[in-house]
């Protein structure tokens, strides 16, 4: 008799049904990208109000990505000990208060503070979201759906730098405007239910029926009997269940893990690298505020075409092949970029060239390592190599500002991110299996197997 997993998995996909859970989620998401794109175009306006040099005004940027770093930790096992959608929530509203205190902010040390914080907010946004779209989606386009999910990424960071040129140089406003559509999302994600999965791990099996038979209403599929599986021992949230959860990644696989968080690390210091320094990069090169901040938007702009492409992919020639290709290669566009950066023509089509392979990467890359784990894994496993992505990128801001930039310079830096990047992909191509068309849990059994 099949389990509720099962059910769940081979639903077909509707719209009006996973499709809801899809466009909630993504919204989410979209915030985040909003808020980590806008770092860069903070760090040079305010540093013009408050006469910072360029190391000081890249704590802008690394206050963010920490608290965003050590909120994708907090909120990962927060979601698997309290539920996907009460975390789901909460990761918004914070985020909101925050943004709002920071655009009120009298002093830099203030305002780092509150950025700091909405960045805890925010940061488990990615990891939350992508565990309930995911646990909600069919196994058959759960590949392509998890990287569609990316697409919302590109539009929130374009979003962004529309209206940051649009609002330049009020800063305070450019963070203002973000609020109130959070608010507005906050209270949409409180009808969403709650993942059964998770439900049925935590033994409520009633809660757990009556969003199963919601769905299959909603998508009009024909089911047979299935069961409930005995629920599964779940830690209550504590300091002493986060080390645990540290703990039982690695005991799930080392393999797994290592090659996860080592791609996170990587197209990360990559990526956050070049978004939020690209503005400063292009005014030292002697564009105004208005040209640098509109070709920064192009640059993710012309993602949103790779995220499309990428969910293409990934059901095509598999998540392993997208992310070990298409890393290397958006590297080596930003060394490109870095050695033709005299040559505007040139440097504007390189940029343009890493803001679409990049994002063939990331969403392979989010949608990949959300499926390699079991569900009491899954919010934690994703949330763990998200924070060590952003701990690493946290502090790029501030390296690349105070260091690499001014004595490696340019190609150098990109060039030794880029064969960073290279390594870890090679580790994954040993080191974790391929899981294009494959159920979750079937995943999970081959990972097990000695």
């Amino acid at each position: 008799m099949r389990t509720d997993d099962q059910v769940v998995q081979e639903l077909p996909w509707r719209w009006r049904a996973q499709g809801t859970i899809f466009l909630v989620g993504g919204l989410g998401f979209m915030f985040d990208a909003w808020d980590v794109t806008l770092n860069g175009f903070l760090i040079p306006l305010v540093s013009d109000e408050w006469g910072l040099t360029k190391a000081e005004g890249a704590w802008v940027g690394t206050a963010n990505l920490i608290g965003m770093a050590i909120g994708a930790f907090a909120w990962g096992g927060i979601a698997d000990t309290i539920g996907r959608k009460r975390a789901f929530s909460l990761t918004l509203l914070t985020f909101s208060v925050f943004s709002v205190a920071g655009a009120l902010a009298p002093d830099f040390v203030t305002f780092c503070v509150f950025r700091f914080l909405a960045g805890l907010g925010l940061g488990g946004c990615i990891p939350v979201d992508y565990a309930l779209v995911g646990e909600f989606t069919p196994a058959k386009v759960r590949g392509r759906v998890l990287t569609a999910m990316d697409v919302w990424w590109p539009i929130g960071a374009t979003l962004c730098g529309v209206v940051s040129t649009a609002l330049q140089p009020n800063w305070r406003a450019m963070l203002l405007v973000m609020v109130l559509p959070a608010l507005l999302l906050f209270w949409v994600r409180l009808s969403v239910p709650e993942s059964p999965m998770y439900l049925v791990r935590r033994g409520k099996d009633k809660e757990a029926r009556a969003v199963i038979d919601g769905l299959i209403a909603k998508t009009g599929a024909k089911v047979g009997p299935w069961e409930l599986p005995p629920p599964e021992r779940m830690p209550r949230l504590s300091a002493m269940s986060m080390v645990q959860q540290f703990r039982d990644l690695w005991r799930y696989s080392a393999k797994i893990t290592s090659a996860s968080w080592a791609l996170f690390l990587t197209v990360f210091l990559l990526y956050y690298g070049a978004l939020t320094w690209l503005p400063s990069i292009l005014r030292a090169q002697g564009y105004g505020n208005y040209a640098a901040f509109m070709v920064t938007t192009l640059m993710t702009a012309v993602g949103i075409v790779g995220v499309l492409v990428s969910a293409w992919l990934v059901d095509v020639v598999g998540r392993k092949w997208v992310i070990g290709l298409s890393g290397p290669v958006s590297a080596l566009a930003m060394v490109v970029f870095a050695i033709q950066l005299d040559i505007p023509g040139a440097a504007k089509f390189w940029i343009g060239v890493f803001g679409f392979v990049i994002e063939l990467t990331i969403p392979a890359l989010y949608a990949y390592v959300s499926e390699l784990y079991p569900t009491r894994l899954r919010a934690s496993g994703f949330g763990w190599a998200s924070t060590i992505s952003r701990i690493g990128a946290g502090f790029v801001p501030l390296i690349f500002g105070s260091l690499l930039w001014p004595y490696l310079g340019l190609p150098m830096t990109f060039l030794v991110i880029g064969v960073l990047l290279a390594l870890a992909s090679l580790w994954m191509a040993v080191a974790a299996p391929e899981t294009k068309d494959r159920e979750l849990d079937q995943v999970n059994r081959e990972v097990l197997l000695p």
